[in-house]
């Protein structure tokens, strides 16, 4: 695992300096004029739906929506960049002779300094905020009686110091810090006692008796490394990849977890969109669990990949 994250630092790394001028060809030199603001707010919803009347093929009626909302405001000048963004999305699927499951859910929000004592420098000393978490139950579907997380269980809290490399900052990003603050929140008391997202789990006696709390929260200290740029890829299609890999000074290190986000935009008109989405997941405090030989009982079986893929057709409206 070790060899793996210096593999990929390296190819981070090289992607900065390799990283062709032609991708930002759309992008337009502009002469400085002084401090600026820069807002957007953005709305989407993305529906998708099938239905079938004497189909003799088969199949299931059903129908899923996804809304979403972001916003931003940036503020730069000569020597100074300061980027806030949150993003709230939530999306549900209802299939016939089924409960109405949960598909997507997120709050996060970003906030990144950085100051460059050279007007004409690329790098910048940066500090950067990063913290997630989610709206409602999740579940291991279609068990609904035991949630396998809540909101603020997990939630997590990612705030660094570093340098950031950005010769356009907007589109093209890399940042390296070497002291990172990760912290995990767990303020479910049953989700907490079982340990879940790598926190201390509750302390019982031999008949069960709970003599000590799992604990709610799991500090820990590391390298973060994250990659992010925008691009036109042809006319009306935009592509969007953020990379984000951290790993604990000392839990483990050289055990990296790894954040990866690939969205593709396709732009019909003013307000017809579509998307297409891939987000890849790996922590190693996220423990899987699978089912023993006795009734009722499950053994842990160590972290694995996560992975979400999402296509939509839907109404984006910039505002």
């Amino acid at each position: 695992m070790k060899n793996f994250f210096l593999i990929i630092a390296c190819l981070l790394i090289q992607c900065i300096y390799a990283q062709p001028d032609s991708l930002f060809l759309k992008v337009k030199k502009q002469k400085y004029e002084g401090p600026q603001w820069e807002k957007k707010n953005k709305a989407t919803f993305d529906l998708s739906q099938v239905s079938f009347v004497n189909w003799n093929s088969g199949g299931s009626n059903s129908i899923s929506g996804l809304l979403g909302f972001e916003t931003s405001a940036n503020y730069s000048d000569k020597y100074f960049s300061w980027r806030n963004d949150a993003r709230l999305r939530y999306g549900i699927n209802k299939q016939q002779s089924r409960e109405l499951r949960k598909t997507d859910d997120l709050i996060e929000i970003n906030s990144s300094m950085g100051f460059k004592p050279d007007v004409d420098s690329n790098w910048f000393y940066s500090a950067q905020l990063n913290f997630r978490t989610q709206l409602t139950n999740g579940y291991k579907y279609p068990n609904t009686d035991d949630p396998i997380s809540r909101l603020m269980a997990p939630g997590y809290l990612f705030l660094g110091c570093g340098m950031e490399y950005g010769k356009r900052i907007k589109q093209l990003s890399f940042y390296f810090s070497p002291l990172t603050l990760k912290e995990t929140f767990v303020l479910d008391e049953d989700l907490a006692n079982a340990g879940a997202f790598g926190v201390t789990p509750a302390v019982y006696d031999s008949e069960g008796e709970l003599i000590k709390e799992g604990e709610q929260f799991r500090r820990e200290v590391g390298i973060l490394m994250t990659n992010s740029y925008e691009m036109e890829l042809a006319k009306n299609i935009n592509v969007k990849n953020q990379v984000s890999m951290y790993s604990d000074y000392i839990n483990n290190f050289g055990n990296v977890d790894i954040d990866w986000q690939l969205d593709f935009d396709f732009k019909v008109n003013s307000f017809v969109r579509a998307t297409l989405g891939s987000h890849l997941r790996y922590d190693d405090d996220v423990k899987t669990t699978i089912e023993t030989d006795v009734d009722g009982e499950t053994e842990e079986a160590g972290a694995k990949v996560q992975w979400k893929q999402f296509l939509g057709v839907g109404f984006a409206v910039d505002f």
